[in-house]
């Protein structure tokens, strides 16, 4: 990869299942020591039970049991050959009105402890594979203006930005369009 100096190990991109449970565990406490935003937001189970969750998580990815605020979707955890969860990336099949101006087709985060390492680059690519066999031309991917890593990993996947909206909040959110 462009910009690593290290080759990556095997890497793959794996529905969350109850094989990845302990796994999983792990990477959320060190995501929450941190008092970091975690992303995606599908991974945040809160107070639910794991195997709840996996089940919540099954019920996104169809539009006939998504809930009718949400937009289908599906979540991937990010391993390597040693079963470690380096991140997750979940894509949402179609663009809400509020997805199409601040959100995008995919969001993605990577634990803390793995950074800096080309994972969220190769993330990107593996999930952008998976929106191609999902049939999609083009997908959105947004991100703040001062996460220069993430803008990174997007124009690395071919991102071109398209513009820049302001929240309510001042936050400056940056839109990029990838052709698939």
């Amino acid at each position: 990869m462009r910009g690593c100096s290290f080759k990556l190990e095997k890497i793959y991109l794996a529905v969350p299942s109850l094989e990845h449970k302990y796994a999983y565990m792990d990477m959320m406490a060190e995501w929450e020591e941190t008092k970091e935003h975690i992303y995606p937001g599908a991974i945040r189970r809160g107070e639910t039970d794991y195997s709840k969750w996996l089940k919540l998580l099954e019920t996104y990815r169809k539009r006939e049991t998504c809930p009718s605020h949400l937009v289908p979707s599906d979540t991937f955890f990010l391993i390597n050959e040693n079963k470690k969860l380096l991140g997750a990336i979940s894509i949402m099949h179609y663009l809400s009105e509020q997805l199409l101006r601040l959100s995008g087709h995919i969001g993605y985060g990577i634990r803390p402890t793995e950074r800096r390492k080309g994972y969220a680059t190769a993330m990107l690519k593996l999930a952008l594979e998976k929106c191609k066999d999902m049939g999609m031309k083009q997908v959105l991917i947004t991100c703040d203006k001062n996460n220069i890593a993430s803008a990174k990993t997007i124009i690395s996947n071919n991102g071109i930005l398209e513009n820049e909206l302001i929240e309510e909040d001042g936050n400056i959110i940056q839109r990029y369009w990838i052709e698939l």
